[in-house]
């Protein structure tokens, strides 16, 4: 029987994750970053997929993991609250997508439109025996369980999920989660 294992890591920190905002693609690991992608203990995985943003592909390089990009693996698309901290965004709006995210920032990316993106990447991944791994981002996790656990994807942003945390799961006829941590 084909058995899959799936790792999802988080990219590790970066000043944005630390005071609180929406990253763009281009906002590099912060030192305390960088220092605990290089402390984190490695895999073990057959292929390692790794978001093109470059936070996520500085923690594959500091875990010394080799990886290739994966387009479906980048962070959701915060439009115009990028580069921005919490504090930055209207309260009203910050509040309002948190209460309901199926409507996205102001010109980015729903959470339904991650789960589309993301679900085919993992679905291809449930087809393929052995360990696999992902290096991406909080929001991308959150949509994958949301795709794999048939959830909305509103209940997922009840899951915090810290920089470097890793979501286990495995394929065997039907995706388990098999821990968060």
């Amino acid at each position: 029987m084909l058995t899959t294992t799936l790792i999802l890591i988080c990219a590790g920190t970066t000043r944005m994750a630390r005071t609180g905002g929406f990253a763009g693609p281009d906002e590099p690991l912060d030192a305390g970053g960088r220092r605990d992608a290089a402390r984190a203990d490695h895999v073990g995985a057959t292929l390692i997929g790794c978001s093109p943003a470059l936070a996520a592909q500085q923690t594959g390089q500091a875990m010394a993991l080799p990886f290739t990009v994966e387009a479906a693996l980048v962070e959701i698309d915060h439009g115009q609250w990028t580069g921005r901290t919490f504090d930055a965004v209207p309260p009203q709006a910050l509040r309002e997508w948190i209460a309901d995210p199926a409507s996205g920032a102001p010109g980015g990316e729903t959470m339904a439109q991650v789960q589309q993106r993301i679900g085919p990447w993992v679905d291809h991944v449930a087809g393929l025996a052995g360990t696999w791994c992902a290096i991406t981002h909080p929001m991308v996790v959150r949509a994958a369980l949301a795709h794999i656990l048939d959830v909305p994807p509103r209940a997922m942003l009840a899951i915090d999920l810290a920089p470097l945390s890793r979501t286990r799961l495995s394929f065997n006829r039907g995706w388990r989660l098999q821990g968060i941590g």
